[in-house]
């Protein structure tokens, strides 16, 4: 049985900030969005969480699987952090077959680029959004 990561094309490689978990994840991202709600932002400790969503069977910790830490103890959803640094890698999300990934944590450039603001309905008001994207007050399907 071959590995479903390994069958998708180019390979993106992410980490904390001390370099004690490392993963990888394929390079076929299915959505990507800035996320301007409180948890995101306290989670990340900014403005807003730029992510990137995809099957949660396209992401391996390769370095430091014991280094991790849960937070939010439910199989299906989850937030997945090194437990040496804090840094948020990613999510576990939609009944846990997906993960949405901190695009700040990737070493290499993804292909995909968040293509809409989510949550702006709440969003700091100390933050002003400067681009063209989309903007939605909760999520688009709400």
């Amino acid at each position: 049985m071959s590995d479903p990561i390994s069958d998708t094309g180019r390979i993106l490689t992410g980490r904390c900030t001390c370099g004690a978990v490392e993963y990888t994840v394929a390079d076929a991202f299915l959505y990507a969005m800035n996320c301007h709600c409180s948890n995101c932002r306290r989670t990340t400790g900014s403005a807003f969480k730029p992510f990137a969503g995809i099957e949660r069977s396209q992401m391996r910790i390769v370095r430091g699987e014991d280094a991790v830490s849960i937070y939010g103890g439910e199989e299906a959803a989850h937030d997945v952090h090194c437990a040496t640094c804090g840094s948020l890698l990613y999510s576990v999300v939609r009944e846990g077959a997906y993960v949405h990934v901190a695009m700040g944590t990737l070493v290499d450039d993804p292909t995909i680029r968040p293509s809409m603001h989510i949550f702006v309905g709440s969003k700091a008001k100390w933050y002003q959004i400067t681009d063209d994207l989309p903007q939605y007050e909760t999520f688009p399907n709400d």
